[in-house]
Order: C-alpha cells, then sequence, then structure tokens
C-alpha cells in the first residue's frame, strides 16, 4: 500500500503522516508495555478488527516505529515491540491524555476498561515525584506495574523481575478521578483514600512509611 502523505513542509504534518492514522497511537501505547504478541494487541485493543490491525503494523514498521522478531525457543512466537523511535512518543501520549482527560466524564455502558489503561496517568504523576522506581498498582479491574525512568514504562499484574518500591490500592471513584486528572496520587494516599505500602523512596515520596531513617 502507497504511503499517504499530507505533503506539507510542516513537521506537524510530517509526524501525522506516521501516526495520524487510526489505532496507530493506541498500539503504541500498548506497546510501551514492552514486546507483545499480535493475539494479545488485538484483546487489548477492543473494537479494532484483524486486518486494521495487521495492516496497522505494517504501517509502524515500514515507518520505523515498531519491529517484528521472533522469541527465542520455547517460546518461538513472533512479537511487536517499540523501536526507540516508536518510544519516543511517551511524551506525546502523555500531552494526549492530559488534554483528552476532561472528555472522560462517567464510564459509559459501551466503554471497555482494562486495569493497564490507567498506567499512563499514573506515571505521569510519579515522574513528577522525581524517584525512580517500580509501583505495583491495584484497581478494580486488576493488577499493573509502572517503572519510573525505565523502560518497559508498564507491564500487566506484579513486578516479577524483582520487589517493587511501592504498591498502591486504588479504589474505583479515586481511580476514575486519577484518570480525569482530578486527583493527586500524594494528596490521596495522605487523605486515606489510597493505601500504600513498600519500603522504597517512591513510597515514601507517594507518603507512605518509605525507607527507615538511620
Amino acid at each position: 500500500m502507497p504511503r499517504r502523505s499530507y505533503d506539507q513542509y510542516c513537521a506537524a504534518a510530517r509526524a501525522l503522516d506516521a501516526v495520524g492514522d487510526r489505532w496507530t497511537l493506541l498500539i503504541v501505547r500498548e506497546l510501551l508495555a514492552g514486546p507483545r504478541r499480535y493475539t494479545d494487541l488485538h484483546a487489548d485493543l477492543p473494537g479494532v478488527s484483524t486486518d486494521m490491525l495487521a495492516t496497522r503494523l505494517k504501517d509502524m514498521e515500514r515507518d520505523g516505529l515498531a519491529t517484528r522478531r521472533r522469541l527465542t525457543a520455547p517460546a518461538s512466537v513472533y512479537v511487536y515491540e517499540l523501536t526507540e523511535r516508536g518510544r519516543r512518543l511517551l511524551p506525546v501520549l502523555h500531552a494526549l491524555g492530559e488534554w483528552g482527560a476532561a472528555e472522560l466524564a462517567e464510564r459509559r455502558p459501551t466503554d471497555a476498561v482494562r486495569a493497564h489503561w490507567l498506567a499512563l496517568p499514573v506515571l505521569r504523576q510519579l515522574e513528577a515525584l522525581g524517584e525512580p522506581g517500580v509501583v505495583e498498582v491495584r484497581v478494580d479491574e486488576g493488577e499493573f506495574h509502572v517503572r519510573v525512568g525505565g523502560d518497559p514504562v508498564y507491564g500487566d499484574g506484579p513486578y516479577e523481575a524483582g520487589t517493587a518500591d511501592a504498591r498502591l490500592v486504588i479504589g474505583a471513584a479515586v481511580c476514575d478521578e486519577v484518570a480525569w486528572g482530578t486527583a493527586g496520587l500524594v494528596e490521596a494516599v495522605r487523605g486515606g483514600r489510597i493505601a500504600v505500602t513498600g519500603e522504597g523512596a517512591l513510597a515514601k515520596a507517594l507518603g507512605g512509611p518509605g525507607p527507615a531513617d538511620d
């Protein structure tokens, strides 16, 4: 398929040539969690057809945003992952998330929900604390973990590569407020609306017990 272009000598237009098609940035959102199989991407992108997903992934490979590779045995399956150029879209998704938060309002009956879709709003707030590390988050829909200052930036389920620096339990009401951008994590912890445990610097920065003082 020939590459479509706005044919405008403008950085914004060139960027939209690569990421302006429907589903592309949401695929980037999913791949920020690290290598993903096609079937996993399809499961976490409700509403996308198999043909559309395959087309967008090929477009992203062509434009240098993602690559496809085969894992070594015993897995021996193909996965997609972001290139460095693709990973540099994280600030773009942060900005879009902040801009679009006001459009969320109440959840609609037709809205699909995945626990890890809250990862980027949580990450934005954690980055402002200035402490690197990993935070596990439990919400009603499940559990995910967020990595501040590392790659991949989040993942489904608990953190299995070591011990998380902090663990948060966020109820449905506060979860929505975090997504809307109307609730701060630190303020919600101090107000008893989010439970935090852990011994790392991030737990302390969030208002939890943190490491013991010498």
